[in-house]
Order: C-alpha cells, then structure tokens, then sequence
C-alpha cells in the first residue's frame, strides 16, 4: 500500500473511531441526563410481591426491602404506601414483610413489580393532605411554571424542590409539618417537569441551569408578600439552592437553607445514573464528557456554589453514607469545613433523598428546632 493511501486509511479510521465515541458518549450522557420525573430512579432493585393481606405486604427480601421506616411502592400502574417491617409475621428466609398503610392507586397483587421510592403521596395538597392551597404559574426564562401555594399566617415563606426521580409531588412528605408551623409553602416546578417548559436541549443539567427557575420563585414569593424565603431542596433541588443562595440577586431574601442529599459531585452522579441504566463501564468516562460537552455543566459553578465562605446564612443538611447517587463524602466535608453555619444530621440506612422517610419523626422535629428561630 502507497503511503498516500496507508494515511488515508489511517485517518478513516479514526474518523471512524471519533465518530463511534462521540456517538457511544450521547447514548451514554442520554441514560444519565434523560431522568423522566416522577419515574422511580433505576439505582434501586426491582422486588417482587409476593403476597398481600389486609395491612401487610410480602416483598423479595434485600437490603432495600429491610430499609426501615416510610415508602412509596411504585410500579405498572401501582402506588402504594408501605410502613415497619413486621418481624412477627410468618414468612420464608427470602422474603420479607412491611406493613401495608395504603393503596393509593391500582391494585397490588402478587407477581407485580414494584420500586420503593420517596414520595409517599400521590395528588395535590388537598387531595393528599387535605391542605388548602391554590395553583400559581411562576414567571420564569423558560415560561410559566406551575406551582402549589400553601398559604401560612408568616412572612417567611419555604420553597420547596424536589429533586432527580422525583416531581412536586416529593415536598408533600414535609407539606403538613411545614403548614403546622404555620410557615407559606410554595412548593415548584422546573424546566423538564410535566406542565413546564421543556430545557432547549431536552437534557437535565443536574442543577446547573434548572437553579434559574428557584430564583424566579424567590422573585414570586418576594413580589407575593414574603419577606424572608428558606430554600428547602432534595438531590438536584438542593444543588439549586446552593446555586442560589450563591448567585441569585435576591439572595439576602434568604434567611436559611435545607439540604437533603444535596448532588455536589456531578461526575459523580452522572457515571452513577448512566451505570444503573446498564451503561457499559468502558463507556462511563464518554458520558463525562459528552455531557459536560452537550449540556455546558461546569464543576467550576458548583464549587462556587458550595464554597463554605460563600455560605452566609444557616444551613441544615440531611445526608448518609448509604446514598450511592450523592456521594456522602462532599456533604461531611462541606459540614466540617463551616460548622458555625452548617448542621449535619446523618441519616443511615436511607437511599437517595429518603431521609425524612428512614425515620419522619426525627427528621421533623431536627427540621423544626432548625427553623424555629428563622421563622
């Protein structure tokens, strides 16, 4: 072969090459960045049901079916509400039984396949909780976004966001709590959800550009009578926070941020979303960087965002060391670095932004001391 035609062929191939990665790289990026919400995320084992009966449900026996506390039961069709597992009731060595407290769509029967997830209701606050509350469109970049106001007796409103996996359905766990203490809950909705405008690329940008849709609701609630907001955020919705507690023009308006399980490594949750959709390892480090290529994410912003000197106002943090989405790394050091500001409540044996479900009561009354002095 001529030299000429050995070069030739030579950089064919890598075309090649090139175009395959650039390629294998979207398919990847795209298992990561393509969460539809309010899908259970795909970082928890399926289960089997095994059998129902009248308050109690048998499940495939795993380290995610022996999780205690309080978890929506998802899957084809079906949402249910399972509580404690019930040691005292009969069952074999490969399953297990929970309490069933309802059934709030469908029918659970057994052979179904069902995910655990956080959100417990299904509805709005009225139908879920029996809340009064009205619907508001927040004028955002994008257009409107939908949003529930739960009206409260205070001027200091909460924000709520939910975050990865998950809708506005999420935050109602927290909603009565919050509304008992009397505190306006306006509780959002973000580019990507259903009813909002969809990003310009069709990609989650794990915070990164969604933050711009919180600062938009701070400007509602400020223009709506709130005179001080706390930012109340799970998974991506907590990176949102930060963002703008970092970045927003309003953000002396806020006097206190919550954070649970809050994404503060990317790279992180990226590899981990596009491996639990059965990305192919070799192709892990392409969804990297194809998707800080296609969506402009910087590790750069959120450092900003986290930096413990930029934090100025009093923060509580939920997180735990069994979260295989967010590491848990970030958030210990994040605390330990500002302990005058930041409060870090461990949660164990909690998957992704479950903490309030691993154990509500503790988890309301750490949120209540927290914001007792905001209010």
């Amino acid at each position: 072969m001529r030299p000429a035609t050995k070069t030739a062929a030579a950089v064919t191939t890598l075309i090649g090459v090139g175009a395959a990665a650039v390629v294998a790289g979207r398919y990847a990026s795209d298992a990561a960045l393509k969460t539809p919400p309010g899908r259970p995320l795909p970082t928890d084992p399926r289960l089997t049901v095994h059998a129902t009966a009248p308050g109690r449900i048998t499940l495939t026996r795993s380290l995610a079916a022996l999780r205690p506390g309080t978890y929506g039961l998802e899957g084809g069709g079906v949402h249910a509400v399972v509580g404690d597992i019930l040691d005292g009731a009969p069952h074999t060595a490969d399953t297990v039984v929970r309490r069933l407290e309802r059934v709030t769509q469908g029918v659970v029967s057994p052979g179904d396949r069902v995910r655990l997830t956080p959100q417990v209701h299904r509805g709005t606050p009225h139908t879920a909780l029996g809340l009064d509350h009205r619907d508001v469109e927040i004028p955002a970049e994008l257009g409107p976004l939908p949003a529930w106001l739960v009206p409260g007796p205070r001027t200091t409103w909460v924000i709520t966001v939910h975050g990865l996996g998950t809708t506005r359905e999420h935050p109602l766990n927290v909603m009565g709590f919050l509304h008992r203490q009397q505190l306006p809950v306006l509780d959002i909705t973000y580019r990507g959800d259903d009813g909002a405008p969809r990003p310009p690329d069709g990609l989650g940008h794990l915070g990164d550009s969604e933050w711009r849709d919180l600062d938009a609701a701070i400007r509602f609630a400020v223009r709506s009578g709130a005179e001080r907001v706390i930012l109340h955020g799970w998974s991506t919705g907590a990176t949102m926070a930060l963002h703008a507690a970092a970045n927003s023009p309003l953000r002396e308006r806020i006097s206190g941020i919550v954070l649970d399980s809050p994404v503060l490594d990317w790279e992180f949750t990226l590899r981990a979303l596009a491996a639990a959709r059965r990305t192919p390892g070799v192709l892990l480090p392409l969804a990297v960087r194809a998707a800080q290529g296609r969506t402009g994410i910087h590790g750069d912003r959120l450092q900003e965002a986290v930096d413990p000197a930029a934090l100025r106002v009093p923060t509580l943090l939920f997180h735990g060391p069994d979260d295989t989405l967010a590491p848990w790394g970030p958030s210990r050091e994040l605390a330990d670095r500002r302990p005058e500001v930041i409060t870090l409540h461990a949660v164990a044996h909690a998957p992704h932004a479950s903490m309030w479900n691993a154990d509500p009561p503790r988890y309301e009354e750490t949120l209540r001391r927290f914001l007792t002095p905001l209010m």
